[in-house]
């Protein structure tokens, strides 16, 4: 049953719900849990990723500085945390620290590659998907820059 719990955790992902449910049955399969105290690194920002991290249970404090300050965001079940890291190599933007006992799913990018070259319509679904989100952000930073543009006129 324990698996069956990990693959819905998963199809709840708007990117990975994309993907065939044997292909998310062998990432599930292959994903480490991980429990975490309260005060835990999860991961430091700079750091270089190999995956992603799915936050089943508790609560993860995202820092942008690492400097003491209050958290820059938390999050909690639900949230997966490099979910670009699934598919190219990144620096991980932030610092994360479990803020109470907290349970991870770690998901490995090389899993990852491996379960896509097997199921290549989650591979399409999947790259369909991340290609229609970087031509939104491109039409949004052409609205920026055009707002931009009108104020250095204006």
């Amino acid at each position: 049953m324990a698996l069956d719990n990990d693959i819905a955790l998963l199809a709840r992902q708007p990117l990975l719900s994309l993907m065939e449910r044997d292909a998310l049955r062998l990432v599930a399969f292959a994903a480490e849990s991980r429990i975490l105290r309260a005060g835990d690194v999860l991961f430091r920002g700079g750091e270089m990723s190999d995956g992603a991290v799915l936050i089943i249970s508790g609560a993860v404090a995202l820092l942008h500085q690492d400097d003491g300050q209050p958290a820059d965001e938390i999050v909690g079940a639900g949230a997966l945390l490099g979910e670009i890291a699934l598919f190219t190599s990144a620096h991980r933007p932030v610092t994360a620290i479990a803020r109470e006992p907290t349970q991870v799913m770690k998901l490995s990018r090389s899993v990852m590659r491996r379960v896509l070259a097997e199921f290549p319509n989650s591979a399409e679904a999947i790259a369909e998907a991340i290609g229609d989100r970087l031509r939104e952000f491109v039409g949004e930073l052409s609205q920026v820059q055009a707002a931009l543009n009108a104020i250095d006129r204006g």
